[in-house]
């Protein structure tokens, strides 16, 4: 089997070794990554400027490639230049640092780099632990085996891909689950430069906690991991075939 790694925190990133550690074992992986963090940057693609590419061994872990860009441009370039066409087996996203649950979905690099893969034609999942300090990846680097393991022998729908989430500690068991449509609630600081100048930082707010482990966000919080099919058409078919009678 032919992995293809990546993730929107970097290819000094933690998660990505953890995960790289335990695909090792059973398949052949190649990693793929950002030079430098892309959380957040959605699924974004570089246009307007070069795509730098360098070949590391970060600490001698192993052998990849540094992409001054996003994580998009990353399975793209892959796929394109390195593997000259010839697709991998599988594109796995992650591990990334923090949750990607929710409208997440919509923000995340790490999402995007496993979508990307999916609308290439690829079985792709992203990966990400529920957990921002003195994160533990040994346990979700040990899922992401099996998730690879399970989506090479079994087939995904075309542009359908696995959106993963692992909490921290010890998980309860595993939950298919529905993407949350909670917005992400987000909380202004209002502070002031040293030059004067007023600006604002921008954080969030957790949603009001349900106790519904039918999706994906409180299933997380519930210390459940979440395997969340989603597809790359977003098109809403019911209101099509219901515009369709309208006159415009």
């Amino acid at each position: 089997m032919k992995i293809l790694l990546t993730n929107d925190d970097g290819i000094y990133a933690q998660g990505l070794y953890a995960a790289y550690r335990q695909l090792i074992k059973f398949a052949d992986v190649i990693v793929v990554a950002p030079e430098s963090e892309q959380s957040s940057v959605g699924h974004g693609i570089t246009l307007f400027a070069p795509l730098f590419v360098k070949k590391i061994a970060p600490q001698h872990h192993f052998d990849g490639h540094a992409i001054s860009g996003k994580p998009a441009d990353c399975v793209k370039w892959a796929v394109s230049v390195l593997l000259k066409g010839k697709k991998p087996d599988m594109v796995i996203s992650g591990i990334n640092l923090g949750g990607n649950d929710g409208c997440s979905v919509f923000y995340s690099g790490t999402v995007a780099g496993a979508r990307e893969g999916a609308l290439l034609g690829i079985h792709s999942f992203a990966v990400s632990l529920d957990c921002f300090d003195s994160p533990d990846f040994s346990y979700a680097a040990q899922c992401t085996a099996k998730i690879a393991k399970w989506v090479h022998k079994n087939t995904l729908p075309s542009g359908t891909f696995l959106n993963v989430n692992v909490p921290t500690g010890c998980p309860k068991g595993i939950r298919l689950t529905r993407q949350g449509t909670e917005p992400i609630h987000e909380v202004f600081e209002k502070r002031k430069s040293p030059h004067d100048h007023h600006y604002y930082w921008m954080g969030s707010k957790m949603p009001v906690h349900k106790n519904d482990n039918l999706i994906d966000t409180y299933a997380l919080k519930n210390k459940f991991i979440t395997v969340t099919p989603i597809h790359s058409d977003l098109t809403d078919n019911i209101f099509l075939d219901k515009v369709k009678t309208y006159d415009f």
